[in-house]
Protein backbone atom coordinates (compact mmCIF):
# COMPACT_ATOMS: atom_id res chain seq x y z
CA UNK A 1 0.00 0.00 0.00
CA UNK A 2 1.15 3.48 -1.06
CA UNK A 3 1.73 5.48 2.14
CA UNK A 4 -0.11 9.02 1.23
CA UNK A 5 2.28 11.84 0.82
CA UNK A 6 2.26 15.07 2.66
CA UNK A 7 3.45 18.03 2.81
CA UNK A 8 4.53 19.51 6.42
CA UNK A 9 5.14 22.80 7.62
CA UNK A 10 7.98 23.48 10.11
CA UNK A 11 6.21 26.04 12.16
CA UNK A 12 4.15 22.89 13.30
CA UNK A 13 6.79 20.19 13.72
CA UNK A 14 5.67 19.82 17.71
CA UNK A 15 2.60 18.73 16.64
CA UNK A 16 1.26 15.55 13.88
CA UNK A 17 -0.13 17.03 11.00
CA UNK A 18 -0.05 16.82 7.17
CA UNK A 19 -1.29 18.58 4.14
CA UNK A 20 -2.32 15.58 1.70
CA UNK A 21 -2.72 16.12 -1.71
CA UNK A 22 -3.59 13.51 -4.78
CA UNK A 23 -0.59 10.86 -3.86
CA UNK A 24 -1.23 7.27 -2.33
CA UNK A 25 -5.20 6.65 -2.61
CA UNK A 26 -7.00 4.28 -4.56
CA UNK A 27 -9.13 6.47 -6.29
CA UNK A 28 -9.81 6.72 -10.28
CA UNK A 29 -9.83 9.21 -12.93
CA UNK A 30 -10.28 12.47 -12.15
CA UNK A 31 -10.22 11.53 -8.39
CA UNK A 32 -6.73 9.92 -8.96
CA UNK A 33 -6.17 8.74 -6.43
CA UNK A 34 -6.44 10.36 -2.82
CA UNK A 35 -9.63 11.66 -3.04
CA UNK A 36 -11.00 12.45 0.64
CA UNK A 37 -13.57 14.35 -0.27
CA UNK A 38 -17.10 12.83 0.75
CA UNK A 39 -18.95 15.26 -1.04
CA UNK A 40 -17.17 14.20 -4.20
CA UNK A 41 -19.14 12.13 -6.96
CA UNK A 42 -16.25 9.58 -6.47
CA UNK A 43 -17.01 5.81 -5.32
CA UNK A 44 -18.23 6.25 -2.15
CA UNK A 45 -15.53 2.47 -0.94
CA UNK A 46 -13.05 4.44 -2.37
CA UNK A 47 -13.24 7.55 -0.72
CA UNK A 48 -13.35 5.24 2.78
CA UNK A 49 -10.58 3.76 1.66
CA UNK A 50 -8.57 6.84 0.66
CA UNK A 51 -9.33 8.18 4.63
CA UNK A 52 -8.37 5.19 6.22
CA UNK A 53 -5.09 5.71 5.12
CA UNK A 54 -4.89 8.94 6.26
CA UNK A 55 -6.17 8.08 9.55
CA UNK A 56 -4.16 5.04 9.75
CA UNK A 57 -0.88 7.44 8.81
CA UNK A 58 -1.52 9.08 12.47
CA UNK A 59 -2.06 5.70 13.88
CA UNK A 60 -5.89 6.65 14.42
CA UNK A 61 -8.93 4.32 13.46
CA UNK A 62 -10.83 5.79 10.64
CA UNK A 63 -13.59 7.79 12.86
CA UNK A 64 -11.13 9.60 14.79
CA UNK A 65 -10.32 11.47 11.56
CA UNK A 66 -12.94 13.84 11.64
CA UNK A 67 -14.11 16.89 9.88
CA UNK A 68 -17.22 19.67 9.49
CA UNK A 69 -20.13 20.22 7.04
CA UNK A 70 -17.64 23.33 5.09
CA UNK A 71 -19.97 25.54 4.04
CA UNK A 72 -17.89 29.05 3.43
CA UNK A 73 -18.83 30.44 6.68
CA UNK A 74 -16.93 32.01 9.65
CA UNK A 75 -18.01 29.28 11.93
CA UNK A 76 -15.97 27.24 14.06
CA UNK A 77 -17.17 24.63 16.05
CA UNK A 78 -15.51 22.69 19.63
CA UNK A 79 -15.15 19.11 19.15
CA UNK A 80 -14.09 16.26 22.03
CA UNK A 81 -15.14 13.44 20.63
CA UNK A 82 -16.15 11.93 17.10
CA UNK A 83 -20.00 13.47 16.27
CA UNK A 84 -22.34 11.33 17.54
CA UNK A 85 -24.43 12.88 14.76
CA UNK A 86 -24.33 14.30 11.47
CA UNK A 87 -21.20 16.77 10.87
CA UNK A 88 -22.24 20.47 11.74
CA UNK A 89 -21.95 23.49 9.62
CA UNK A 90 -19.49 24.99 9.72
CA UNK A 91 -15.61 25.96 8.56
CA UNK A 92 -13.27 24.74 11.12
CA UNK A 93 -12.96 22.93 14.35
CA UNK A 94 -10.72 23.08 18.03
CA UNK A 95 -9.79 20.11 19.89
CA UNK A 96 -8.24 19.41 23.33
CA UNK A 97 -8.20 15.69 22.76
CA UNK A 98 -5.19 14.20 21.91
CA UNK A 99 -7.14 11.11 19.99
CA UNK A 100 -8.80 13.32 17.31
CA UNK A 101 -7.26 14.11 14.56
CA UNK A 102 -8.91 17.07 12.99
CA UNK A 103 -9.09 17.51 9.08
CA UNK A 104 -10.38 19.86 6.72
CA UNK A 105 -11.18 19.41 2.85
CA UNK A 106 -10.17 22.04 0.63
CA UNK A 107 -9.48 22.08 -4.00
CA UNK A 108 -7.66 25.67 -3.66
CA UNK A 109 -8.78 27.07 -0.70
CA UNK A 110 -6.55 27.61 2.52
CA UNK A 111 -6.22 24.92 4.57
CA UNK A 112 -4.85 26.44 7.94
CA UNK A 113 -3.52 24.62 10.78
CA UNK A 114 -2.76 25.59 13.92
CA UNK A 115 -1.95 24.66 17.63
CA UNK A 116 -0.54 25.45 21.22
CA UNK A 117 1.12 22.52 22.23
CA UNK A 118 1.58 23.98 25.95
CA UNK A 119 -1.94 24.04 26.56
CA UNK A 120 -3.04 20.91 24.26
CA UNK A 121 -5.51 22.92 21.89
CA UNK A 122 -5.26 22.66 18.01
CA UNK A 123 -7.43 23.70 15.38
CA UNK A 124 -7.93 23.34 11.18
CA UNK A 125 -9.89 25.37 9.30
CA UNK A 126 -11.08 26.08 5.61
CA UNK A 127 -10.53 29.88 4.97
CA UNK A 128 -11.77 30.44 1.27
CA UNK A 129 -12.03 34.04 0.31
CA UNK A 130 -15.28 34.12 1.23
CA UNK A 131 -14.36 31.97 5.07
CA UNK A 132 -11.33 34.13 5.44
CA UNK A 133 -13.14 37.87 5.13
CA UNK A 134 -16.10 37.26 7.25
CA UNK A 135 -13.35 35.79 9.85
CA UNK A 136 -13.49 32.35 9.98
CA UNK A 137 -10.01 32.77 11.48
CA UNK A 138 -10.68 34.69 14.37
CA UNK A 139 -13.99 32.18 15.22
CA UNK A 140 -10.69 29.80 15.63
CA UNK A 141 -8.50 31.47 17.67
CA UNK A 142 -11.75 33.16 19.71
CA UNK A 143 -12.79 29.24 20.53
CA UNK A 144 -8.83 27.92 20.92
CA UNK A 145 -8.19 30.45 23.82
CA UNK A 146 -11.63 29.66 25.13
CA UNK A 147 -10.25 26.38 25.64
CA UNK A 148 -6.48 27.41 27.29
CA UNK A 149 -4.39 28.78 23.92
CA UNK A 150 -3.05 32.36 24.19
CA UNK A 151 -2.32 33.59 20.94
CA UNK A 152 1.36 34.46 21.39
CA UNK A 153 1.89 30.44 21.94
CA UNK A 154 -0.46 29.65 18.73
CA UNK A 155 1.87 28.66 15.43
CA UNK A 156 -0.30 28.27 12.47
CA UNK A 157 0.58 27.02 8.94
CA UNK A 158 -1.35 27.89 5.87
CA UNK A 159 -0.81 25.08 3.82
CA UNK A 160 -1.32 24.51 -0.66
CA UNK A 161 -3.95 26.74 -1.84
CA UNK A 162 -3.78 28.85 -4.94
CA UNK A 163 -1.31 31.33 -5.04
CA UNK A 164 -1.43 34.81 -6.35
CA UNK A 165 -0.25 34.28 -10.22
CA UNK A 166 -3.19 31.58 -10.64
CA UNK A 167 -5.99 33.50 -8.80
CA UNK A 168 -7.75 36.32 -11.04
CA UNK A 169 -10.73 38.13 -9.55
CA UNK A 170 -12.53 40.53 -11.13
CA UNK A 171 -13.14 44.55 -9.99
CA UNK A 172 -16.08 43.54 -8.09
CA UNK A 173 -14.05 41.24 -6.10
CA UNK A 174 -11.39 43.57 -5.60
CA UNK A 175 -14.19 46.28 -4.51
CA UNK A 176 -15.10 44.31 -1.71
CA UNK A 177 -12.36 44.34 0.26
CA UNK A 178 -11.54 47.53 -0.55
CA UNK A 179 -14.95 48.80 0.85
CA UNK A 180 -13.98 46.79 4.11
CA UNK A 181 -10.20 48.40 4.09
CA UNK A 182 -8.58 50.00 1.55
CA UNK A 183 -5.26 48.57 3.13
CA UNK A 184 -5.95 45.22 1.61
CA UNK A 185 -4.99 46.92 -1.97
CA UNK A 186 -1.63 45.31 -0.87
CA UNK A 187 -3.15 41.65 -1.62
CA UNK A 188 -3.81 42.81 -5.26
CA UNK A 189 -2.02 42.72 -8.03
CA UNK A 190 -2.07 43.69 -11.90
CA UNK A 191 0.76 42.68 -12.82
CA UNK A 192 -0.05 39.15 -13.41
CA UNK A 193 -2.58 39.78 -16.24
CA UNK A 194 -5.74 42.20 -17.45
CA UNK A 195 -7.95 41.33 -14.37
CA UNK A 196 -6.63 41.76 -10.37
CA UNK A 197 -4.67 38.84 -8.99
CA UNK A 198 -5.83 37.70 -5.16
CA UNK A 199 -3.08 36.60 -2.55
CA UNK A 200 -5.34 34.82 -0.27
CA UNK A 201 -2.20 32.95 1.56
CA UNK A 202 -0.99 36.31 2.49
CA UNK A 203 -4.31 37.53 3.33
CA UNK A 204 -5.11 34.90 5.78
CA UNK A 205 -1.36 35.48 7.25
CA UNK A 206 -2.01 38.69 7.63
CA UNK A 207 -5.72 37.97 9.35
CA UNK A 208 -3.00 35.98 11.96
CA UNK A 209 -0.77 38.65 12.41
CA UNK A 210 -3.55 40.79 13.69
CA UNK A 211 -4.99 38.34 15.92
CA UNK A 212 -1.23 38.32 17.41
CA UNK A 213 -0.10 34.68 16.14
CA UNK A 214 3.18 35.15 16.46
CA UNK A 215 4.54 32.37 13.94
CA UNK A 216 2.39 32.14 10.91
CA UNK A 217 3.89 29.52 7.93
CA UNK A 218 2.78 29.99 4.35
CA UNK A 219 3.40 26.67 2.23
CA UNK A 220 4.14 27.69 -1.25
CA UNK A 221 2.61 25.18 -3.62
CA UNK A 222 -0.24 26.67 -6.10
CA UNK A 223 -2.64 23.62 -5.93
CA UNK A 224 -4.03 25.35 -9.88
CA UNK A 225 -0.24 24.66 -11.33
CA UNK A 226 0.44 21.60 -9.07
CA UNK A 227 -1.01 18.32 -10.05
CA UNK A 228 -0.49 16.75 -7.37
CA UNK A 229 -2.79 18.67 -5.41
CA UNK A 230 -6.73 18.89 -6.81
CA UNK A 231 -8.09 21.79 -7.75
CA UNK A 232 -11.01 23.35 -8.13
CA UNK A 233 -10.22 26.17 -10.79
CA UNK A 234 -8.48 23.59 -13.33
CA UNK A 235 -11.44 21.59 -12.96
CA UNK A 236 -13.23 24.12 -14.50
CA UNK A 237 -10.66 24.71 -16.72
CA UNK A 238 -10.76 21.60 -18.31
CA UNK A 239 -14.75 21.11 -18.09
CA UNK A 240 -14.14 18.04 -15.89
CA UNK A 241 -17.63 17.30 -14.53
CA UNK A 242 -16.42 17.34 -10.56
CA UNK A 243 -13.36 17.36 -8.58
CA UNK A 244 -11.35 15.72 -5.88
CA UNK A 245 -10.47 17.20 -2.38
CA UNK A 246 -6.85 17.62 -0.59
CA UNK A 247 -6.95 16.94 3.07
CA UNK A 248 -5.01 18.76 5.71
CA UNK A 249 -5.60 17.02 9.08
CA UNK A 250 -3.47 18.03 12.66
CA UNK A 251 -3.39 15.91 15.94
CA UNK A 252 -2.00 16.24 19.46
CA UNK A 253 -1.25 13.00 20.08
Amino acid sequence: MNEPAAARADALAHVRHGFFGRRGGVSEGIYASLNAGVGSKDDADAVRENRGRIAASFGVEPHMLVGVHQVHSPDAVFIDAPWSRERPHADALVTTNPKLVLSVLTADCGPVLLADKDAGVIAAAHAGWRGAFGGVLASTMKLMIEHGARADRICAAIGPCIQQPSYEVGADFRGTFLSADSANARFFSDEFGPRPHFDLPAFCAHQLALLGVGDVEIIDIDTFRDETYFSHRRSMREAAPDYGRNCAAICLG
